[in-house]
């Protein structure tokens, strides 16, 4: 889906690692919440709270999953699923888009 129709959309964006990372939350018509984020190239650490839905929509993520060695590419298009209480690794050579549904 490239458009989500009857959402809220937060004024005040998340602001993560000065600014090279931000999203905006959005609220669904079912009272369910989502991300839309930019990602500027360089290296980052995330930690879950719920388990997640990341679609990479523009560019590629580069992912270091939980209890994985190696990194994976995630071009837009694609996307990787997160647990809940876990930490991963973001890596970007280029500016990237995302949409990150979360999972109750």
């Amino acid at each position: 889906m490239s458009q989500f129709q009857q959402v809220s959309v937060a004024k005040q964006a998340n602001i993560y690692f000065d600014g090279k990372v931000t999203s905006r939350t959005i609220t669904l018509a079912d009272g369910s919440q989502q991300t839309l984020g930019v990602v500027l190239p360089g290296e980052y650490q995330f930690s879950t709270a719920v388990g997640e839905i990341m679609q990479v929509t523009d560019g590629t993520l580069s992912i270091l999953l939980p209890e994985t060695l190696e990194w994976v590419d995630y071009a837009a298009g694609s996307e990787f699923h997160l647990a809940a209480q876990v930490s991963f690794s973001i890596r970007c050579t280029e500016i990237a888009q995302y949409c990150c549904q979360y999972l109750d």
